[in-house]
Parts: C-alpha cells; sequence; structure tokens
C-alpha cells in the first residue's frame, strides 16, 4: 500500500484491492495527524463532562458492560479524491489523496446516545449544544491534541448510529485505528471519527481544536491560498456530512483494456452514501464522455446499511482508441447525484465530481 507521507503515517489502498470484498478487512486507509500511539487499555478511561448533570470516568470494561450496538459504516477522509480535484480544475493544498481513502468496516460499541443518556445532558432544546470528542495520547502537527465535534442533536438521534467503537470486523481495534475506543460517526468525515478516545464534552460551541477551525472546511473559491483563506475560517462551517460519491476500480487509469468480442468494456466501482440522503439506489456509466449513461449492477450484502458503501459493476460500450475516459455517477434514495466537477476549494475536501478513469487504451 503506497504511503503518502511518512512521518504522519498516512497511505490508502488501490482502488482495485478495495472492491474486492465488500467489508475491508485488510490494508484500510490510514490518516494521522501525529505519532500512533502504544495505549494500555486496562488503564485507559474517557471522561465524560461539560454540560452533564453527572461526569463519567469509563474504562474499557465499563464501556463493554454497556448494550453494544453493531453498525456497518464506511469511513471515508474528507480529502478522498483530492487529487482529481488538483489535476482536472486546479492546484489545492493537502496530502494527495486519490480514490483509495475510504474502508467499509463493521463497527462495534456502546451508542454515544446511551452514555450522554447516562450522564444526563443539562443543556436545554434553546441551547445550541455540541459534542466535543478529544484525544490526549500524542501531540498533532498543528496542535497539542487532536479534537473533533459533532451537533448534540446527531449525537442523540438513535438512528444516526453513532457508537464508541470498540471493534472492527469483529476484531478488537487495531492500534492504527484507534485501540482501544474511537468513534464512528456514519455519513460524516472521518476527521470527526476521533481516534484512540479518552474525553468527551458537552458544551454550548465547537471544538477548539485546530483541526475544527482550521482546517477540513469549504472554503469559498475567493480563498485562494493560505493569505486570503485566513478571514474565512471563522465564518466558514466545519465540514460534517459528505456528499453521495462514486470511483471507479476497474480499469485502472492508463491502462490497456481489451474488449469483449461485442465492443463492450466491464467497469468496477463502488459508491458512497451522502450523510443524510440515504443509500444510494443508482449508479450510472458512461464510456462515451458522458453522451450516454448505462445503469450498473448494484451488489448487495446481507451486511449492508444505508451507511455502507456499494460495489457495483457495469458493462459499457466503447470505441477502439487512445486517451479515453469512463465516468461514474451515483444518486442517494433523496435523489442527490454527482455532479460533473464539484466545486473547487483551496483544501480540496468533500470532492465528488462524476468518478472517473483516464487515459485509457481500449484494443
Amino acid at each position: 500500500m503506497p504511503d503518502l507521507g511518512f512521518d504522519p503515517l498516512n497511505r490508502e489502498p488501490p482502488a482495485t484491492e478495495l472492491v474486492s470484498s465488500f467489508l475491508t478487512t485488510k490494508d484500510a486507509y490510514d490518516r494521522n495527524h501525529g505519532d500512533i500511539p502504544e495505549i494500555d487499555a486496562s488503564k485507559h478511561q474517557v471522561r465524560v463532562d461539560g454540560a452533564v448533570q453527572t461526569i463519567l470516568d469509563l474504562s474499557v470494561s465499563d464501556l463493554e458492560a454497556l448494550p453494544q450496538h453493531t453498525v456497518v459504516s464506511a469511513l471515508q477522509c474528507a480529502g478522498i479524491r483530492r487529487h482529481t480535484m488538483r489535476t482536472a480544475i486546479k492546484e489545492v493544498q493537502g496530502i494527495d489523496w486519490f480514490d483509495g481513502a475510504v474502508m467499509n468496516c463493521k463497527w462495534r460499541g456502546p451508542r454515544l446516545k446511551d452514555i450522554l443518556e447516562k450522564a444526563q445532558v443539562i443543556l436545554s432544546k434553546e441551547e445550541k449544544g455540541h459534542v466535543a470528542f478529544a484525544s490526549h495520547a500524542q501531540t498533532c502537527q498543528e496542535d497539542e491534541w487532536y479534537g473533533a465535534s459533532i451537533d448534540l442533536g446527531r449525537a442523540l438521534e438513535e438512528d444516526k448510529d453513532v457508537i464508541l467503537a470498540l471493534e472492527m470486523n469483529g476484531e478488537p481495534l487495531s492500534k492504527e485505528h484507534g485501540f482501544p475506543v474511537r468513534v464512528i460517526v456514519p455519513g460524516i468525515a472521518g476527521a470527526r471519527s476521533v481516534k484512540w478516545l479518552d474525553r468527551i464534552t458537552v458544551q454550548t460551541v465547537e471544538s477548539s481544536n485546530y483541526y475544527q477551525q482550521h482546517d477540513y472546511k469549504i472554503l469559498p473559491p475567493e480563498a485562494v491560498d493560505s493569505e486570503t483563506a485566513e478571514k474565512f475560517w471563522d465564518m466558514t462551517p466545519a465540514l460534517q456530512t459528505m456528499p453521495v460519491n462514486s470511483a471507479i476500480a476497474v480499469p485502472e487509469p492508463g491502462s490497456k483494456v481489451e474488449r469483449s468480442a461485442d465492443g463492450m468494456v466491464l467497469v468496477k466501482g463502488f459508491a458512497l452514501p451522502s450523510g443524510d440522503g440515504g443509500e444510494v439506489v443508482k449508479v450510472e456509466v458512461s464510456g462515451d464522455d458522458g453522451k450516454t449513461w448505462v445503469e450498473a449492477d448494484i451488489g448487495h450484502d446481507a451486511d449492508e446499511s444505508r451507511w455502507s458503501w456499494r460495489l457495483w459493476k457495469a458493462s459499457v460500450k466503447m470505441e477502439a482508441g487512445k486517451g479515453l475516459c469512463i465516468f461514474s455517477r451515483a444518486t442517494d434514495a433523496a435523489g442527490e447525484t454527482q455532479p460533473k466537477r464539484s466545486q473547487w476549494n483551496l483544501r480540496g475536501v468533500a470532492y465528488n465530481g462524476y468518478g472517473e478513469t483516464t487515459d485509457l487504451e481500449v484494443l
């Protein structure tokens, strides 16, 4: 799996490997802003404080003793497909993520809702509440700790499936993916699913952490560099829900592709649901620059949920030639569909233009 930066560890698998199974059981992407800590689970605690009636200090055993909830959810980097925004539109800031910065896993642990109810939140309905997550296990590149927050309302909605994950695909979390406990917030940018969690705070403001306030935001087009971006950070909302998206895994960019006897090319990929629009219900594929589209066959799995990805495949008719491309576009249950190109932003986050594989030689 190619490394995109050795210090800290940032890497993603090829999309061709990702689509080999519905659950991502190996070679999941890594996104870090600091070193990977070594934590003794027997001594680890998560403190729940802030606007609550009862402060809780929960050990891993305490978390295991609570009712456990399983959710199958894709977890994706906010910068997934940044490379396409960078090369197809114009330069952006940030690690050059391709299409593989995503994993689709079965997560298990107690619901955040149950924990907050145990602590007894004391904010009134009129007060805008936030739940801030923090990990003080390591120093980060831009802050002394890592933190993020989500709206309190989302944390308290049972059908949003926010959990404190202790397991990933039936096994304890690996240290790279947050051992012994991390947050999983389905449908939300992965930056908010804090690893190595040690604190949960109910408060009336967002997390003050650098990565909530000065990163992972869709800045307006007027922010063209670090200097011009400065005035927009405070007025731009933090990225939360991710948009409907798809990517093509087969054929790979720059590859030679042999057509079938009837001139068809086999295409495979994955599609990701939006944060609130429901599951992916349709994927279309084009082999003629978007002039015509064919509907892909969407695979189904016993573990699928509204938050999980869908693997798909299609056969498209193509003429022989060089420098050709194939597009894909997904639609969710709310009717949201990928645009040909999404709006450029300086940090290159939440890109969801058509999935594409380019520079093909079709034989």
